[in-house]
């Protein structure tokens, strides 16, 4: 079944969601939970997780269900991309993370690459906009979206953040295995696929 039972899950909970946010009549909402319940038990089954660690996760937040979304920064330094070494798995991925309320894209990615690898930076040009589940990650119980903004240096000097362990510069050839849960060997080619052409436009999907 490859991951289907993942956008079945993600589905149900998204509907579920959205109809305990708009629906007034008491048995409505009756199934609308119930529905949020059976979406849970598939991901705990399929995912092999306890039932309340996914309720958490998956199906605690209200309001209509969109996508949550990812911003992260691109950093080159000459011909290599700043990567941060992940404290949850050990491996390296662009600076970034979930956009907080109250910021903007290019605020998140500047916020981000700040405290995860100590530098200021000024967002230049946004470069990406990927729908996650189109691309090899992991499977996850969000649906969202990854943003790339490529930034320069203004200032600071490479060190480590409460996420992570180290902050360094990488060329194409000489990459750190990579924390695939945030970013993917085909997306970190692609933004050096940017350095080469800066005219390149903006990829979408």
């Amino acid at each position: 079944m490859d991951n289907e039972w993942l956008k079945w899950a993600r589905r149900i909970q998204a509907l579920a969601q959205s109809g305990l946010t708009y629906s007034r009549d008491v048995y409505d909402i009756e199934r609308f939970e119930e529905l949020r319940d059976i979406s849970v038990e598939i991901m705990a089954k399929y995912a092999n997780k306890e039932i309340e660690y996914v309720k958490g996760l998956f199906a605690a937040e209200n309001g209509y269900a969109t996508p949550k979304v990812d911003v992260r920064g691109v950093i080159f330094k000459g011909d290599k991309l700043l990567l941060v070494k992940e404290k949850s798995d050990g491996c390296w991925s662009l600076p970034g993370g979930w956009a907080d309320i109250g910021f903007s894209p290019s605020e998140a990615a500047v916020k981000e690459v700040k405290e995860e690898a100590g530098f200021d930076v000024r967002p230049v040009k946004l470069l990406a906009v990927l729908d996650r589940m189109r691309h090899p990650h992991p499977p996850h119980p969000n649906h969202i979206y990854k943003i790339f903004i490529l930034c320069e240096i203004l200032g600071g000097f490479a060190s480590a953040g409460l996420e992570t362990d180290d902050a360094g510069f990488f060329s194409e050839l000489e990459l750190p295995e990579l924390s695939t849960d945030r970013n993917t060997e085909s997306q970190i080619k692609m933004l050096f696929d940017f350095l080469h052409n800066p005219d390149k436009e903006v990829v979408f999907d």
